[in-house]
């Protein structure tokens, strides 16, 4: 077989389409029971930040009903209708267990026995990995601890006392949910996070950071810098100290619903989370504060469990690479979804898929 994929999210089956558009011979294995299946279980409100026109997946568009800003139910369905119109080689349940390199090919284990491929393309993205830091003293608190990845709706929080613990976009959506809902939330943020609005006249904020990035990097410069200073202008300072990233170059806080909920006195703001206790929880500075429940909104790792060993991770956590998508370490390996910046992940990933189909046509024999 020319190349094997593993995971049939967004970036394993652009991929896919994109070798089956050239005749490649591949094989797509997802460990979940259909395509998509991150998408299945994430928490009800949740939509897309990203615009539906630089959010479609390679051949094939969201449909001209849906809203600008998909729902995450209506994008899983998409997902599924995109693997079922181009017909992809998808075997479902079955995961990668472990990858080895030998004699010019791969061989991938899965519980239903081994395939091997010329080359191989790891679309495991990040929503399966969630990364939750150790925090000293969890055995003595009382209440639950969760990552944002098993929330699913505010109701089982009405009433209680919740911190989450983070400043991405989980948290700029839960914490003023959970609040609306009836709960008393507090947001733990340890240094700061960088804002923009959602929309700027009705045009995605991903618009603009895909139209800014074009841009010769001084010009860039001037823009950003002119955008940042007028939405401060307009909205005021956000109620935390700002991020250390660029705001067009990292992925910001899309939105100001947990500035605004911060602001009304919805939600409180706190420092570096220290450890728990026996109540609730420490901080840095000191201070303890009670709490019944406490959401870890602090991301997820990309997920390379079957590459234990074979390669190593950049300062983000991603695989270390070489043109975007190609394995700095391993030949015949390659990475899809391994680039985030403001122009949004799926578009990344409509970017790199077809790079990746160029790649493995184009391998000697």
């Amino acid at each position: 077989m020319q190349a094997l994929v593993v995971g049939a999210g967004p970036g394993g089956l652009a991929v896919s389409r994109e070798l089956e558009a050239r005749g490649v011979e591949h094989l797509v294995i997802e460990r979940g029971e259909g395509p998509g299946q991150s998408w299945a279980g994430v928490y009800d409100s949740l939509r897309l930040h990203t615009g539906k026109h630089l959010s479609k997946l390679p051949g094939l568009r969201l449909p001209r009903s849906a809203p600008l800003f998909v729902p995450a139910s209506d994008f899983l369905a998409y997902l599924r209708d995109y693997a079922a119109a181009f017909d992809l080689p998808i075997q479902t349940r079955r995961a990668a267990t472990a990858a080895v390199r030998e004699g010019g090919h791969w061989r991938v284990e899965t519980p239903a026995g081994p395939v091997e491929a010329r080359s191989l393309v790891m679309a495991t993205g990040i929503m399966s990995n969630p990364y939750a830091p150790q925090i000293t003293g969890r055995e003595d608190f009382p209440g639950t601890v969760r990552h944002s990845i098993e929330y699913l709706r505010p109701t089982p929080f009405v009433g209680r006392r919740v911190l989450v613990v983070g400043a991405g976009n989980s948290s700029g959506e839960i914490a003023p949910e959970l609040a609306h809902a009836g709960a008393d939330v507090t947001v733990s943020i340890r240094s700061g996070a960088n804002v923009v609005p959602l929309t700027v006249a009705g045009v995605p904020i991903q618009y603009i950071a895909w139209a800014a990035l074009k841009l010769p990097v001084p010009v860039r410069r001037v823009v950003v810098g002119g955008f940042a200073r007028a939405s401060r202008a307009v909205r005021g300072a956000p109620p935390f100290p700002p991020g250390s990233g660029p705001l067009l170059g990292e992925v910001p806080i899309i939105g100001f619903k947990l500035v605004d909920a911060i602001r009304a006195g919805r939600v409180g703001v706190r420092g570096a989370l220290e450890r728990f206790t026996a109540s609730g929880v420490r901080f840095a500075d000191g201070s303890e504060e009670p709490f019944d429940d406490v959401i870890l909104a602090t991301g997820f790792r990309a997920a390379l469990g079957p590459l234990e060993g074979l390669v190593t991770r950049d300062e983000r956590g991603f695989a270390r690479r070489r043109g975007r998508v190609v394995s700095a370490e391993q030949p015949d390996l390659y990475f899809v979804g391994h680039h985030y910046d403001g122009t949004g992940g799926l578009y990344n990933i409509s970017v790199d898929a077809p790079t990746i189909a160029e790649h493995i046509v184009r391998r000697p024999d």
